[in-house]
């Protein structure tokens, strides 16, 4: 929001320097984001002084220029050469000094030392348009006899800069996003710090109606939607340009002025934060406004000449046949004023904010209109608002008010009503603030005392504060007009003792398995939770928003995949294509069958997971190692070495091939109950195409939450290193080609949990000399017992127990 210096002293009274005001509003509250000076004359007419022409004569070279000798009550006159037709000797005039800038649109150039056809020029004799004040340009400007000599033009003209403002203004303030809404703050600071101030606004008493030749007829078929709707027609009016005060102060504060009837509401909605909207009269078929909603469908075309479809759930501002403007978000073609206008129909309106704001997301129409409705204006100054314009409209452009203020207003919006009790402020304070201090600030902010005893007060709170409902509202508001740093910090800590609980654990070991991995030379991504609808189509489970900012920001993820390869492709595309990515994050899920309208919540669930991507060279640009791609292994060692650190053990888990169509190859890791702890492999080429991939990408996604669970009664133990040897024995195995090494694996811990202590596969082939539609795995067991050493019978034993069970189960069979 921006908020012009001289324009917020029309409402408050205050000596504070601009600095000064920016730092009471950003105690208040409304932290201001910059400072900036604005000159009403580009360059504040800077080097440019009052000067008097003592000689001019023609000039040698020249049939039109003069060369002139001009006081600046400086000394010793200036030369000046001149070609401007009405120069003359005698004159008062406006003189551009050696080493002013004068400025052409963007265009900037210094007044320097120059010769023109022979004859030295020490400065410029200026015309209107030269320095800004006017857009004439058929002579010099001349000045009355009374100017006085060397007197700074910017002095002689009362050119005074303004400073603008910019206001960070939070979604809760809507009631400070105006002039008058700030002043109302900034009156509190300075009476609660103890300056003489009176805050203040223009009356509307002059208000009157001159005849009765427009009646509107306004009827509100929505009562949901639209809580308040008043109007008023002036006719006789003449369209043209704003005067000068109206334009520098919306120029000032970055509008840009059109006309002065839409001058004017804009400058209404500035100073009150009231949006209006005006209609020609004219256009208004049967003279008669309905506020209600269409048909789906409906196709309406915006004053920016878009075509849009309307929704049953926008709202419409319609005369007695079509819709003529999208209600407090945008007008529609042909409903707004033009240089032919005469007549005019004033707005000023109070909408439901969820309304608009619904209507603006769907159209893709953020207007400053819309920012205000959609927040919650003041539905107590509608009817100030509108006879304000009408007042500017008879003043500006000639109009005359044609009918009674019709004001049509169902249901009353009525004030908040907040008990506040003293103890409760001093608990939330953390302080004692004085009662009659909080009396006096309550009334500053227009906190009206319904009821008072000794332990507190009953405040009606004015319905402009929209934010203001509960005790802890009216809390804050009092601190922040009391000033945060005069609440002191207390020299005791006061705490409780808590034990380490289990998102402790989480958090501990999220930490650790991070630090491990940028130690392998990873870097950690985050990435959006919104993502896009695309990505999952027309999946029942995803998690919708009910109302999407775009299609981008449609759905909650479902994993980390998507957002994961985003950030690889943004990376691959800048030439930066060996990426180790980890990424810790919630995916979210929705249940159909779940759904139930007492416990809404049922249906839905929240999980944390854990992606880790890799792709492109593991090695490369080393002396001591040849290039080397990055394959599934280096991604499934990782993977292994998360597992070890947090102590997932190997009998816990089980391992089956992925059919999941993202990968072209993979494997998911289930717990015993079958929850899936897992999933990882190389991604589909179909995939990578999606995101303009052409090197291959390795996956892997860990139920970050599910692996805590399994892990959540591990006890951190040690054992001795074993004095007796460990046995290894080989079995090379004739399988089926469906069979996998987890199978194998899996069996064997199985058969035997306690002297098993390690299964890897070292050897597949398949091919020559082996029956068709077999393979063969070569397999390492080393067996251990810790307390004696193996003999031959018991290793014999256990291996024939081993290829029992690969039999019995696999159909294996010893090569």
């Amino acid at each position: 929001m921006n908020i012009s210096y001289k324009w917020l002293k029309e409402y408050v009274d205050f000596d504070l320097s601009p600095q000064q005001v920016c730092d009471a509003l950003t105690s208040t509250g409304l932290e201001v984001d910059a400072l900036e000076e604005v000159q009403s004359i580009r360059g504040g007419l800077k080097g440019l002084y009052v000067g008097k022409v003592l000689t001019c004569e023609l000039h040698p070279n020249s049939d039109h220029l003069h060369v002139t000798t001009v006081d600046l009550g400086k000394g010793e006159p200036s030369q000046i050469v001149c070609g401007a037709p009405n120069v003359a000797a005698g004159q008062k005039v406006i003189v551009a000094d050696l080493g002013c800038v004068l400025y052409d649109g963007d265009q900037e150039f210094v007044i320097k030392k120059s010769k023109l056809r022979g004859v030295e020029s020490n400065g410029m004799i200026c015309a209107e348009d030269e320095i800004g004040i006017g857009s004439s340009h058929d002579g010099i400007i001349v000045l009355p006899e009374d100017a006085v000599v060397g007197t700074p033009a910017a002095e002689y003209y009362n050119l005074e800069s303004d400073w603008l403002i910019e206001v960070d203004i939070t979604a809760n303030r809507a009631d400070a996003l105006s002039h008058w809404g700030v002043a109302r703050d900034l009156y509190a600071w300075l009476k609660q710090n103890g300056y003489e101030t009176a805050l203040h606004r223009p009356g509307v008493e002059d208000f009157s109606v001159d005849n009765n030749d427009l009646p509107i007829e306004v009827e509100i078929a929505n009562t949901d939607a639209c809580k308040r709707y008043a109007c008023v027609s002036v006719t006789g009016c003449e369209v043209k340009e704003s005067p000068d005060w109206l334009k520098n102060k919306l120029t000032t504060i970055g509008l840009r002025p059109i006309n002065n009837i839409v001058d004017i509401t804009n400058y209404v909605m500035m100073a009150y934060g009231q949006p209006l909207h005006t209609f020609d009269a004219d256009m208004v078929k049967g003279h008669k406004i309905v506020v209600k909603t269409m048909p789906e469908g409906t196709p309406f075309v915006t004053l920016d000449g878009e075509e849009h479809k309307l929704s049953d759930r926008d709202l419409a501002i319609c005369n007695a046949e079509e819709p003529m403007c999208i209600a407090g978000v945008f007008g529609g073609k042909g409903s707004g004023t033009y240089e032919t206008t005469r007549n005019v129909v004033l707005e000023s309106a109070y909408f439901h904010p969820t309304w608009i704001r619904k209507s603006a997301r769907r159209h893709g129409l953020s207007t400053d209109a819309s920012f205000r409705f959609e927040r919650g204006i003041d539905p107590n100054g509608v009817i100030y608002a509108l006879k304000q314009a009408a007042l500017l409209c008879k003043e500006l452009a000639g109009g005359k008010v044609s009918m009674e203020i019709c004001d049509v207003y169902p249901e009353k919006i009525e004030n908040a009503v907040v008990d506040l009790q003293y103890s409760y402020v001093h608990n939330l304070v953390g302080k004692d603030i004085p009662v009659e201090t909080i009396k006096s600030i309550c009334d500053t902010l227009e906190m009206k005392v319904l009821e008072e005893n000794a332990e507190g007060l009953k405040l009606e709170v004015p319905a402009y504060r929209v934010d203001v409902q509960r005790p802890c509202d009216v809390v804050e508001d009092i601190l922040r007009i009391y000033g945060y740093n005069n609440v002191e910090i207390p020299t005791q800590l006061k705490s409780s003792l808590v034990i380490k609980a289990e998102e402790d654990r989480k958090h501990k070991l999220q930490n650790v398995v991070s630090e491990q991995l940028v130690g392998a030379g990873f870097n950690e991504i985050l990435n959006n939770s919104l993502t896009k609808t695309a990505y999952y189509g027309e999946d029942e489970t995803v998690v919708k928003i009910m109302n999407p900012l775009s299609s981008d920001l449609g759905v909650m993820r479902q994993t980390l995949l998507y957002g994961g390869l985003e950030s690889v492709e943004h990376n691959v595309k800048r030439k930066n294509a060996n990426l180790r990515f980890f990424e810790f994050g919630n995916c979210y899920f929705f249940d159909p069958e779940k759904k139930n309208d007492d416990t809404p919540m049922q249906a839905y669930k929240e999980e944390n997971f854990m992606g880790i991507w890799v792709t492109g060279k593991r090695v490369e640009g080393s002396w001591a190692h040849p290039n080397e791609d990055s394959s599934y292994f280096e991604l499934a060692a990782h993977v292994q070495n998360i597992l070890s650190r947090i102590g997932m053990k190997q009998g816990l888990m089980v391992q089956k091939k992925s059919e999941n169509p993202n990968f072209s190859a993979g494997i998911v890791i289930e717990n015993r109950g079958g929850k899936k702890l897992i999933e990882m492999g190389i991604l589909s080429k179909k995939l990578l195409k999606q995101f303009d991939l052409q090197q291959p990408v390795y996956f892997a996604e860990l139920n970050w939450t599910q692996l805590m669970k399994a892990t959540k009664k591990n006890e951190v133990t040690f054992t001795e290193i074993s004095k007796h040897p460990a046995v290894s024995r080989d079995l090379a195995l004739l399988v089926d080609n469906a069979v996998e090494f987890a199978q194998i694996e899996q069996i064997a811990r199985q058969t035997e949990k306690k002297l098993l202590k390690k299964v890897e596969l070292f050897d597949v082939y398949e091919g020559k000399n082996l029956p068709e539609g077999k393979k063969s795995y070569a397999v390492n067991f080393i067996l251990q017992d810790t307390e004696k050493t193996m003999n031959d019978k018991q290793i014999d034993a256990i291996m024939q127990k081993l290829i029992a069970q690969l039999k019995k189960q696999l159909n294996a069979e010893l090569r």
